[in-house]
Formats: C-alpha cells, sequence, structure tokens
C-alpha cells in the first residue's frame, strides 16, 4: 500500500532538505501579499504526472493567481518562462508552461520561492508531497516530523 506524505515549510527550511527527488509526487509554492486577509496570491506548482488542461495532462509549471490585477499577470508569466520556459497555456485562473523545464530538487523549489517573493513581494510557503517516503528517508532528509501534514481523508 502506496501512502502520501504532505508537508508545508519556509524557502529557509527547504534549502536544508536532501531528499529522493522520484518520491516527491508535487510541489507548491503559495506567494501571499500582506495583508493576508485580502487573499491576494500566486500559486505555483508542479505535478509529476502532469496537470489536467481539459482531457489532457500537461507536464510543466503552472500557476493561479487570487485578487492578482490582470495587468500583473504578463510579467508573471514572462518571469517563469524565462526560467523554465514552455508553451503558455490559459484556462480560468491558471496559466500553464506547458513542457517547461520540471524541478524537484529542495534547492531550485527553494530559490523558485525566494525568486518571487523578491521579484513580486510576497512571502512564500511551500508544501510538499511524497509517495512512500519511509521513516528512515524522512529523518535522512532533514524533513521535520513536526510539519508533516494530516493526509486528507485518513
Amino acid at each position: 500500500m502506496s501512502r502520501s506524505r504532505y508537508w508545508k515549510i519556509t524557502p529557509d527550511e527547504m534549502e536544508k532538505f536532501v531528499y529522493n527527488e522520484e518520491k516527491l509526487l508535487n510541489w507548491e509554492i503559495k506567494c501571499v501579499r500582506e495583508p493576508e486577509v485580502q487573499a491576494i496570491f500566486i500559486g505555483l506548482f508542479m505535478y509529476r504526472n502532469g496537470t489536467p488542461y481539459d482531457y489532457e495532462s500537461v507536464k510543466g509549471i503552472t500557476y493561479y493567481h487570487n485578487n492578482i490585477p490582470r495587468k500583473e499577470l504578463p510579467s508573471i508569466t514572462s518571469f517563469l518562462h524565462e526560467k523554465f520556459g514552455g508553451k503558455e497555456m490559459e484556462k480560468g485562473e491558471r496559466i500553464f508552461l506547458k513542457d517547461s523545464k520540471e524541478i524537484y530538487s529542495s534547492k531550485d523549489i527553494a530559490a523558485l520561492a525566494k525568486s518571487m517573493e523578491q521579484k513580486f513581494k510576497t512571502k512564500a510557503i511551500i508544501s510538499l508531497e511524497f509517495q512512500d517516503l519511509s521513516l528512515e528517508e524522512l529523518k535522512n532528509a532533514g524533513l521535520p516530523e513536526a510539519k508533516l501534514l494530516p493526509i486528507p481523508g485518513k
């Protein structure tokens, strides 16, 4: 039986982890602008098996936005495109960079989160989901058990 494990961590914490990248199923960087009560944020994510887009699965970085002025979206897309490439596709509040470079290392994800914080004046929190990560692997990776989130529906 496979088991998922979830974490929510800061970019500084993320930099310190060394884990089996093959077991990272997906990651998300939620970049929130102050004050938080206004719910202004950009969320970047990558699913190892692709993100649903109509009837296909799209590989690459995707981002969504909430309460971000539309005039800001081209600068966000351009910033990500310069770093990762990919073909821009839009659906609702999500913008896909189809076939963009995929990143799974702790250092790459932390660097992206920090660059988003600087460029777009946000505070980032990173969520990770691993598949079949043993307790020994968890300890060796440096992933804090205290930041382990409950598995939804369990």
